[in-house]
């Protein structure tokens, strides 16, 4: 039985912007009762803001989590709906493909159905694995929808996995209002110095430039780059990825809409990064991201201003980034979350979701007052393995390229890759087995989807699939790409369906 007296009290949470107030929402829901949230944040430092593309668990954790309802945060933060990412030029240029979200096709026995389809490819009897997922079918025609309750089992509408586009900015005013009411309190201030306890050098108060002390038994570091507490106060590391993820700057910059809203994020490789493309229903996110040995400032801004569908409202923002992670991202009394916790660049949409799973990961193994380590250790390790298995994904788009028409393409192509995902690529390229590690983030469909998209195209496929009749496969292969076909031209435009739900009102 848990004694009273060690439960922990008092929750200061570092920071806002989306990472601060998705902790303390989430903390007021879950612990509201029992502890005290209290968030502290400047309006003079401001916020990043930019990351406005989701991946699907984001759903989860408003709707399950925090018991949000979906077109309230869709018209709140000027959302749209994103099927998944649209890639261009990174195998070779004039390459496209799409990395959907959810199933290809259905699997069959032990198989995944990406084997059976590669006999038939390998053939030439079937066409790419995009036919085969209705997110990879309707986000280029612009075509979306949830699933319909009365979709059968079986049919590809029963199970349509979907994210979203947002306005950061909005999203974290949008946690703040919900996070206040169910408990949470707000502190306006700049801290200018953390106060640490004799012996252990655990964190005991903040202190604001009001001349304010704020204590607290648990602190959570949403501090952003600066990393007040974790990196500054408590000396923790960081493990720096440039080796593998050269990009270290971003300029973005917001364009006026034109034409109706894709359901999807586009992500174009430049000479010396990519350039991302994310509709609101009030604007487009635009940005470039790019390797500062490669490319300067001046020229980035200008390459992505002579790129944008629409005219630019503002002049590019410069954002400087070293791709990495903290050696350690609960230490003493401090978990950190966010960009204090380390950067995975925007090319896959895994900021939001790292600070979704680790409030979740917090959750499950909360601490008593006595910080029992074993709990930090698991925290440490969980988190590592899951940051360096998407560090590994995103590599695999840099790495898995043809082309050479720039030094930064041919540093990409031609660099030593991690070990395990060398051996994922070599597995793959031989037959097309692919062998998900644990927890991994980033399941099947995505390494399939990004490894065929960018010319990783195996020499074989699986022995066993030689077992079912010929005339047996050919018509399991082509009645899934009929099943997906039919099932997109059910659905309403992206726009349609946004008119029709939750359309939000002019800002």
């Amino acid at each position: 039985m848990t004694d009273h007296d060690a439960r922990i009290r008092r929750i200061v949470v570092v920071g806002g912007g989306s990472a601060g107030w998705m902790a303390a929402a989430t903390l007021a829901t879950y612990l509201g009762r029992g502890a005290s949230i209290r968030l502290v944040e400047s309006e003079e430092i401001g916020i990043v803001g930019v990351g406005e593309a989701s991946v699907p668990h984001l759903k989860t954790f408003n709707g399950d989590v925090l018991g949000i309802d979906e077109a309230e945060f869709v018209v709140g933060t000027q959302g749209t709906f994103k099927l998944g990412i649209e890639f261009r030029d990174w195998g070779r240029i004039g390459d496209r493909y799409m990395h959907g979200f959810g199933r290809i096709g259905r699997s069959m026995g032990p198989l995944p159905f990406h084997q059976f389809w590669l006999k038939r490819f390998l053939a030439g009897r079937a066409p790419d694995i995009g036919a085969y997922t209705l997110q990879t079918v309707a986000a280029p025609l612009g075509r979306f929808m949830p699933s319909p309750p009365d979709a059968p089992p079986g049919s590809p509408l029963a199970d349509v996995a979907y994210a979203y586009h947002f306005d950061a900015g909005r999203y974290a005013r949008f946690l703040r209002t919900l996070a206040e009411h169910r408990g949470a309190a707000r502190t306006e201030g700049r801290i200018v110095d953390v106060v640490r306890r004799s012996g252990d050098g655990f964190v005991e108060a903040v202190l604001l430039d009001s001349g304010e002390r704020i204590e607290g038994e648990l602190f959570i570091d949403c501090s952003g780059f600066r990393a007040l507490l974790i990196g500054q106060a408590l000396g923790t590391p960081y493990v720096d990825w440039r080796h593998w993820l050269p990009c270290d700057r971003a300029m973005a910059v917001p364009s006026a809409n034109i034409g109706s809203l894709t359901p999807y994020t586009r992500a174009t490789a430049r000479p010396a990064g990519w350039q991302w493309r994310i509709p609101l229903q009030h604007r487009t996110g635009n940005g470039y991201v790019y390797a500062s040995d490669h490319l300067s400032d001046d020229e980035a801004a200008a390459t992505l201003l002579s790129h944008l569908d629409g005219e630019a409202l503002a002049e590019p923002r410069p954002l400087r980034f070293t791709t990495g992670m903290r050696s350690e991202f609960w230490r003493a009394n401090v978990v950190a979350l966010g960009l204090a916790s380390g950067f995975m660049e925007p090319l896959e949409s895994t900021s939001i979701y790292l600070v979704q799973s680790g409030l979740q990961r917090l959750l499950g193994l909360f601490p008593e007052r006595d910080f029992d380590p074993q709990l930090a250790r698991r925290y440490n390790a969980e988190t590592t393995f899951e940051c360096e298995r998407i560090r590994d994904f995103l590599v695999l788009h840099y790495h898995a390229t043809e082309r050479d028409d720039s030094p930064f393409w041919s540093h990409c192509r031609t660099m030593p890759v991690p070990e395990a995902l060398q051996e994922t690529i070599a597995m793959f390229r031989r037959d097309g087995r692919y062998f998900r590690q644990g927890d991994d983030f980033f399941a099947l469909p995505s390494w399939v989807q990004v490894m065929l998209g960018q010319r990783i195209v195996p020499a074989g496929y699986h022995p066993i699939v030689d077992e079912m009749p010929e005339t047996n496969l050919a018509a399991f292969v082509d009645r899934m790409r009929e099943d997906v076909a039919r099932a997109v031209e059910a659905m309403p435009s992206h726009q349609q369906f946004i008119d029709r739900h939750c359309r939000a009102p002019a800002p």
